[in-house]
């Protein structure tokens, strides 16, 4: 059987000649004349090396070889037509794969509308990827993902970025802590205690950093460490004092005492962001989608800002 001379039509047309029984039944449903078709049959006749069809006393007999050619192409087609579903699911974003990239903050956060997501599609693949903002600004660099999270994203001509919740900051000190029973402090009145910080480059940082700035404040004590909960295990421990984001708070969370910082109103915004230059995956535009529709059915609604209409997600 010589391959570089079947095609996809020529098997076309022998399935309807076998399944109608009739030249030229099959010419009038394929739209082709009767010679046509006969020619097309010879052709496939001539690649496999066996006769397919064969005319006694004016009635068309499928062969063995041909009619096992006929369940050959079923299944083949078959094949075909649930490929073609899969491309329409792929195109509807209800397959395939949605990769993430998120600083560490976020995950308090995404997993709350990646949750239904799910659910609704069980079908897409949901890689997800958690660092630093430094880290995840490498990842973003090299376009290795479809979404990323940011508090501050980049400003980058190819960067396409759109806010969906905000982000305030807050104060927090050990129960033990002498301001843990004060009703209102300044931002001055914190400098003589240790603060517990992320790493350099932390969103978080960089906006706590900013105001110490401004203000003409510098802290007495710092000590690094390297993620939110760390901080604050750290502060419910005795440790020293911390700015951290509202949502890495449990809101039972009994074991620190959250300050009133009356003359400082630390925030940001948490943004999905995309790479204009890339290609973005169907999934990752359905995703994004779902997330301009449900946003305020999954996350608090005291802190949704719904800009997501503002990508272009066609």
């Amino acid at each position: 059987m010589d391959l570089r001379h079947i095609s996809f039509r020529l098997l076309e047309v022998f399935m309807s000649v076998v399944k109608t029984g009739s030249i030229s039944e099959s010419a009038r449903r394929l739209h082709l004349t009767q010679p046509t078709v006969s020619l097309q049959i010879k052709r496939l006749q001539e690649a496999v090396g066996e006769p397919l069809v064969l005319m006694q006393q004016q009635k068309l007999h499928v062969t063995d070889a041909g009619f096992a050619l006929f369940k050959t192409c079923q299944q083949v087609f078959g094949h075909f037509e649930d490929y073609q579903d899969f491309l329409t699911e792929l195109n509807g974003g209800s397959r395939g794969r949605c990769k993430i990239a998120m600083v560490n903050t976020a995950q308090y956060i995404l997993p709350k509308l990646l949750g239904p997501y799910s659910n609704l599609h069980p079908h897409v693949e949901l890689p997800l990827e958690i660092g630093n903002r430094a880290e995840v600004l490498d990842r973003f660099e090299r376009g290795e993902d479809d979404i990323y999270v940011f508090s501050h994203p980049p400003s980058l001509e190819h960067a396409q970025a759109a806010r969906f919740l905000h982000n305030p900051l807050e104060f927090i000190v050990p129960l033990s802590h002498p301001l843990a029973h004060v009703k209102a402090v300044k931002l001055a009145e914190l400098m003589q205690y240790r603060f517990l910080l992320r790493e350099n480059g932390s969103a978080t940082r960089m906006l706590f950093e900013s105001e110490l700035q401004s203000r003409g404040l510098v802290l007495n004590d710092s000590v690094q460490m390297a993620s939110n909960e760390a901080i604050r295990v750290a502060v419910a421990s005795g440790m020293g004092i911390a700015v951290l984001s509202r949502h890495v708070l449990a809101k039972d969370d009994t074991s620190f005492k959250i300050l009133n910082v009356t003359d400082t109103h630390l925030a940001s915004h948490w943004y999905f962001v995309m790479r204009t230059d890339r290609h973005i995956s169907h999934a990752a535009r359905n995703f994004l989608k779902f997330a301009q529709q449900h946003v305020e059915q999954y996350l608090d609604t005291q802190w949704v800002r719904n800009e997501l209409h503002k990508l272009n997600l066609k």
